[in-house]
């Protein structure tokens, strides 16, 4: 078989496309992340909750992404187990970068011991799963939606209980806080993103279909 010839297109792939992941990921990070050196949207109030979806928020997002796509285009078990391997990375650095931070002033925390944080794996593992079974291989798009969205709201109702009741003390306090002095904002952050993720999938996942982009299926 013929070697297919280089294009243009093979640039604008391998080349602009990381480029403008890297740029993104560093602004997010730098100049959009409440804790970052330039925090242009500000630590705290509106600009510091919008920081906080765009940048942990996306960061969620994708994690818990990857596991619904490959639930909804392939199925129940190739959704729970991309789950596991996202959710794993994510608890292991997640647990690092907590415990670091809170162990920097007074008080010592282990955070690989926060069993909300290890949640995040059970998270990955049952958006995957609860998506492909929904969905069962349909590529019917109001299927997949309703499938995306009931799996997205459930890790998000149970990742937001186990805040609330069995994180460590300082993230407990911050979430319990939260929800007693401002409701609005409780609910922005702990359900918006996986609002957003259980429509931006269903909807990628469909143009994907179109153009054959989907996981071979043994019968």
């Amino acid at each position: 078989m013929e070697t297919e010839k280089f294009k243009l297109k093979d640039i604008f792939a391998g080349i602009i496309i990381p480029l403008i992941l890297v740029l993104l990921i560093y602004v997010l990070a730098v100049y959009v992340n409440p804790t970052g050196p330039h925090a242009s949207l500000g630590q705290t109030g509106i600009g510091g909750t919008v920081g906080i979806i765009l940048t942990q928020g996306f960061a969620q997002m994708i994690i818990l992404g990857i596991p619904l796509v490959l639930g909804l285009l392939w199925n129940k078990w190739a959704g729970g187990a991309a789950g596991f391997l996202m959710g794993g990375l994510y608890y292991v650095a997640t647990a690092g970068l907590y415990t670091g931070y809170y162990n920097v002033g007074a008080g010592s925390y282990n955070f690989y011991g926060d069993i909300s944080l290890l949640f995040w794996l059970v998270n990955g593992v049952v958006i995957g799963y609860m998506a492909g079974s929904l969905n069962n291989g349909s590529f019917n798009f109001k299927r997949m939606l309703g499938a995306g969205l009931t799996a997205s709201m459930f890790v998000a109702v149970l990742q937001a209980v186990m805040n609330y009741t069995t994180s460590l003390s300082p993230t407990r306090g911050m979430a319990q806080g939260l929800w007693a002095t401002d409701l609005p904002q409780a609910i922005l952050i702990n359900f918006v993103p996986n609002i957003a993720l259980g429509v931006i999938v269903p909807i990628l996942g469909k143009v994907m279909t179109w153009y054959g982009i989907y996981p071979m299926r043994h019968q």
